[in-house]
């Protein structure tokens, strides 16, 4: 903390056009609400070293083209601590994005709420919380970027209580602040880099970058896509048993095998065909991430943006299930249609996956895709394997590709509750009726997607 980056220096990281909102609070009082002794003094000594008569400064500005409304702490005024004219300046900030329908970005860089001000200065989370809670049930976006530090009430309301958390390289980021943790924790937990493997914040931007990245953030969240989704064609690999125009499966054994081929394509084939370029979220906000489970926003060739969940083929562990969830919740907020692709065994089921909470997740991932507003389109892409796979299908609008499966359960577990042999398997498939066009006449899926088409 040598030389933190000030207030202006981060919105000037990020936009060559910002215009201050005014205010005009006058002079501190006294010592404060809790007359704290020097208070005063100290306040102003915080504006002289900083040039600022508070520890935030807002405005509007532009970035990548998107009009927005930016707070920027300032960490030189009283260590960029929260108190009243800090949750004034941010209450009339979120104001104003939801009079002028603008997404809001917070650049934090603050040690918490302000000591000098006692519970009038943690009040003010209260305050915070509630205005972006308000800006959010108006379907409005909001992205934080954590500078050094951001730390106590602050990373708990302006951080991670936005839309999409980035982060600075080498940021100190932890509820606790470092003068507060116990005398023996390891600093790396304190990290943006920690907070990122463990699923609290989206991605560690470099400073070079973030103008870029804030952009491409901007513009996929405030250009949804309209009406549903048409479903992807089926890829393939050219001529050959797993081309998209292959034959249809005669057997469930068949059907199976194909799913299962290494050299099907996966979930990452078909975004990069659906998409002329994506943003993912990462991490469950509840200490887990897991990368069998791709989350975004993508835009179609059109500009529009589709949000979009994707099973990779692996068995999806619950903090999958929850970024799932978390995904489908922020694009019906924002009215973004969603793409999902179907493609795992099943749920996780080691003891890790019961204690992390496999059956709440998948529960949860039910809830938000059966009541999300917005139209959801799902591809069935490889292995439909019970209901870890169908918690991401959507109801009525789920499609298959011919190198898929869906099933009730996974026929080698068919057979194990039968109690059939291993060797069984196979014609357990047959007789589950999985293969795409058994889906077709049972009514699983609404249709099958023919391959690319010519030319």
């Amino acid at each position: 903390m040598t030389h933190p980056m000030t207030a202006r220096e981060a919105i000037a990281l990020v936009t060559d056009d910002f215009t201050e909102l005014p205010f005009s609070e006058g002079p501190l009082e006294g010592d404060g609400p809790i007359g704290w002794p020097g208070y005063s003094a100290a306040h102003g000594r915080a504006s002289d070293r900083s040039g600022e008569t508070e520890s935030v400064i807002c405005g509007t500005g532009a970035i990548g083209g998107v009009p927005v409304v930016l707070l920027s702490f300032e960490f030189r005024f009283l260590g960029g601590s929260i108190g009243e004219r800090t949750g004034e300046r941010a209450s009339a900030a979120h104001r104003l994005a939801r009079a002028r329908r603008l997404p809001v970005v917070v650049l934090p860089a603050t040690g918490g709420s302000r000591m000098h001000e006692g519970m009038r200065a943690l009040l003010q989370l209260q305050v915070i919380a509630r205005e972006s809670a308000l800006t959010r049930a108006a379907g409005l976006p909001q992205i934080a970027v954590l500078r050094d530090p951001t730390t106590g009430g602050g990373w708990a309301t302006l951080g991670a209580g936005s839309d999409v958390v980035l982060a600075l390289p080498g940021a100190q980021v932890g509820f606790a602040g470092s003068r507060v943790r116990p005398a023996d924790a390891d600093p790396a937990a304190y990290t943006a880099e920690a907070q990122l493997a463990h699923g609290h914040l989206d991605a560690v931007v470099p400073p070079g970058q973030l103008r870029a990245v804030l952009g491409r953030w901007l513009t996929l969240l405030t250009r949804p896509a309209e009406g549903p989704v048409p479903p992807p064609y089926a890829l393939g690999t050219g001529s050959g048993p797993l081309s998209g125009a292959a034959a249809p499966v005669e057997s469930g054994r068949e059907a199976v095998a194909r799913a299962r081929h290494p050299d099907r394509p996966r979930a990452p084939a078909y975004l990069d065909a659906h998409f002329t370029h994506r943003a993912e979220i990462s991490g469950d906000r509840c200490g887990g991430t897991d990368p069998g489970m791709l989350c975004g926003f993508g835009q179609g060739p059109d500009g529009r943006t589709v949000a979009y969940a994707a099973q990779c083929g692996t068995a999806t562990r619950p903090a999958g299930f929850r970024t799932a969830t978390r995904l489908v919740r922020l694009a019906d907020r924002l009215g973004i249609p969603v793409l999902t692709l179907v493609d795992t065994p099943g749920a996780a089921n080691d003891p890790q996956a019961e204690r992390d909470g496999a059956g709440p997740a998948i529960a949860a991932l039910f809830e938000a895709v059966a009541t999300a507003r917005v139209p959801l389109t799902s591809l069935l892409v490889g292995e439909g394997g019970s209901g870890g796979a169908l918690a991401l299908a959507a109801p009525g609008n789920t499609w298959a590709t011919p190198d898929s499966y869906f099933s009730v359960i996974a026929p080698e577990l068919a057979a194990a509750i039968l109690k059939r042999t291993p060797e069984e398997a196979d014609t357990t498939a047959d007789l589950l009726r999985l293969r795409p066009r058994d889906l077709l006449a049972l009514g699983a899926v609404r249709g099958i997607v023919d391959g690319p088409p010519s030319g």
